[in-house]
């Protein structure tokens, strides 16, 4: 199993509200903190959108980047973080403990929200679309929806079994149908533009959040890197496919993320280096040839074993484990932790700064809606007869 690095100072709290920023013209922005800057806090925070109205993507998925821009500066050392997973495994846990929020912390929200006791028992979910929030140490992190979630298939969902939602232009899909691609398409976003991406799923057995991975993987290719030239130099308007995919080879190849897989909830024996250690060998037959699989640090690396994927267990969060053998969830999820904030992030084929990766990830979003590939795969699923029409 893969073991964090050296450790990294706990992030500052930069959101309970969201920090506000100035300045945000071409020379950058600052935090403002209070003091002397209180008028200007208190002028600049009636422009500011709440934090429950940042999300990145509309009721009709389409990309709105404004609200989270004022957040952002000219800085270019940043480290974009997104996660992906079914309901209630943990994601927004996880990327709390990342940005450093503290919950013993008296009257401080977390900047994610995570499943209260009445959400679980009305069967909804915390996280619509794309939520952001970025740390003072300018980690982005972005926070989707869940997959295979019975709720948000039933808001997407009109009376005929047709989707609210828009996948295939002049075409009406079946909402299962337009959930599935939904999640796909979160998943090719998210590898296109992130440099790290949590894959966290429940348990052992499940390999649900495996296969849509892959099914990424198959279907990113065409995508541009968010640092591109290519969509800095059109604009709005980026022209044909085609010819974004023959720029973008001229430019070299196409980013891709670093996964990281998580597993939760795991009982505390299915947590021992035995199963972990066929886990991580299973994991890696699985995605062989995935563009996922990144090369391992010489002095790890071994015959037949070059190449690599982080894999963490995590068991379910009890009062006390029966073993002292058996890890236990705190310590496993700050392992997580550690190992997201110390490693090396796969960089951008260009320097950008924040500004300049948000703005790009909305036309990279437009791309991903209008993928060729990702459409003739819909339809193919859509001829298979596994999804009503």
């Amino acid at each position: 199993m893969a073991s964090g690095g050296s450790l990294s100072p706990s992030p500052k709290i930069l959101l309970a509200k969201p920090g506000l920023v100035a300045g945000g013209g071409s020379g950058g922005g600052k935090l403002i903190r209070g003091g002397d800057d209180e008028a200007n806090a208190a002028s600049l925070r009636s422009r500011l959108p709440p934090v429950a109205s940042l999300n990145l993507l509309s009721d009709t998925w389409d990309f709105h980047f404004d609200r989270f821009l004022p957040f952002l500066t000219d800085n270019t050392d940043f480290t974009v973080v997104g996660v992906i997973g079914p309901p209630g495994v943990g994601k927004s846990t996880i990327l709390n403990l990342i940005y450093g929020f503290d919950p013993t912390s008296p009257g401080m929200l977390p900047p994610f929200g995570i499943q209260s006791e009445e959400t679980r028992a009305n069967a909804r979910h915390c996280t619509t679309g794309m939520e952001p929030r970025i740390s003072s140490e300018r980690f982005i992190l972005l926070d989707t929806q869940p997959l295979f979630s019975p709720s948000v298939l039933a808001e997407m969902t009109r009376p005929d079994g047709s989707s609210t939602v828009p996948i295939l232009t002049g075409e009406t899909v079946s909402s299962e149908l337009a959930h599935e691609i939904l999640g796909i398409q979160l998943g090719v976003l998210l590898a296109s533009v992130c440099h790290v991406v949590l894959v966290v799923a429940e348990g052992v057995h499940d390999a649900n959040m495996w296969r849509l991975m892959s099914t990424v993987d198959l279907l990113k290719h065409g995508i541009p890197d968010p640092s591109s030239v290519t969509l800095q130099s059109h604009g709005s308007n980026l022209g044909s496919e085609k010819d974004n995919k023959d720029k973008l080879q001229e430019a070299g190849e196409e980013h891709i993320a670093t996964p990281i897989f998580v597993h939760t909830k795991l009982r505390e024996e299915e947590t021992s280096s035995q199963i972990t250690d066929k886990m991580e060998k299973v994991l890696a037959q699985y995605f062989r040839s995935s563009s996922f699989m990144r090369p391992r640090s010489k002095s790890c690396a071994t015959e037949g074993d070059s190449k690599k994927l982080d894999l963490f267990v995590v068991p379910r969060r009890t009062d006390h484990s029966s073993e002292i053998l058996h890890e236990s969830y705190d310590s496993a999820m700050w392992k997580i932790r550690d190992y997201v904030l110390s490693m090396t992030r796969p960089p951008f084929s260009r320097t950008v700064s924040e500004r300049e990766w948000l703005k790009n990830t909305a036309k990279i979003w437009d791309l991903v809606k209008h993928s060729s590939i990702i459409a003739e795969y819909c339809r193919m699923l859509q001829n298979s007869g596994q999804f009503r029409r």
